[in-house]
């Protein structure tokens, strides 16, 4: 079967095969070349972003509402299109990919939304296996998978819970482990603590830099200063179109005056 290999491990289906380009291997995971985005002629939301992000990095996206942070994410797994230039993802160029490819370039990338996009009747069992059902992977493996995704977000024994009846840090702790039960090599973190109140949102931050620390490439988009002040990281901030690189984190604000605007 497609995405599983001899001893039943799921292999990330953009990784290997004609859709992976072998010379990307060790170049960057994600590049932006030029790239514009606008709704309106005269409000860009990006003019002519340049930047890379290094395979297992950790980044912030960060700005104002109305940045630029949600689109951003979007164009990253082809919910939105380009006005013109590149990204190129594991080495493929996203705007170039056939809509028949577009489901392969989304089973290597995780995403996690601030409203959770749970269906609230499912078990939390049903919505984490999603991903894994759609893929076609046999029964036995999408619960292993499912459970072990469950532990790692610490709902081990919640399977069977409704998703409607949990608590809001527990509903995105779901979406966590859904994000993340096919492996992906990049997860995307859309304003995951926007709907949390502080201290769970130090918790939801902790786990993405658990996930973070086995290897995954993440992005973790939002406007919450406090969550930038805990762990010095790399910060990307989105400001009128355009995006400043802090590679050491906001720990000196005057320092960003000094920073190359791209």
């Amino acid at each position: 079967m497609e995405g599983v290999d001899e001893s039943g491990t799921f292999r990330p289906m953009l990784r290997a095969g004609a859709r992976f380009d072998p010379s990307a291997a060790n170049k960057p995971i994600l590049v932006f070349q030029d790239v514009h985005k606008a709704y309106k002629a005269d409000a860009p939301v990006l003019r002519g972003m340049n930047l890379g992000i290094e395979r297992g990095e950790f980044v912030f996206f960060t700005g104002p509402s109305g940045a630029g942070k949600s689109t951003l994410l979007r164009l990253l797994y082809a919910e939105e299109s380009l006005d013109s230039g590149r990204i190129l993802f594991m080495g493929r160029e996203v705007g170039r990919l056939t809509p028949e490819a577009i489901p392969f370039l989304r089973r290597n990338i995780g995403v996690v939304f601030q409203d959770f996009k749970l269906v609230e009747n499912w078990s939390v069992t049903e919505n984490v296996a999603l991903p894994l059902e759609v893929l076609g992977l046999p029964a036995r493996l999408i619960r292993q998978r499912t459970g072990e995704a469950l532990e790692r977000v610490g709902l081990g024994g919640r399977g069977n819970d409704l998703a409607g009846t949990l608590s809001g840090g527990e509903q995105q702790r779901v979406a966590i482990a859904r994000a993340i039960v096919g492996e992906p090599a990049l997860v995307l973190a859309d304003e995951p603590t926007g709907n949390l109140d502080p201290q769970l949102a130090v918790d939801i931050l902790g786990l993405f830099e658990d996930i973070h620390d086995t290897g995954v490439t993440v992005i973790f988009a939002t406007h919450d200063r406090s969550l930038l002040d805990i762990r010095p990281r790399r910060v990307v901030i989105l400001q009128d179109g355009k995006t400043i690189d802090a590679p050491n984190g906001l720990e000196d604000p005057e320092e960003l005056d000094q920073l190359q605007v791209a």
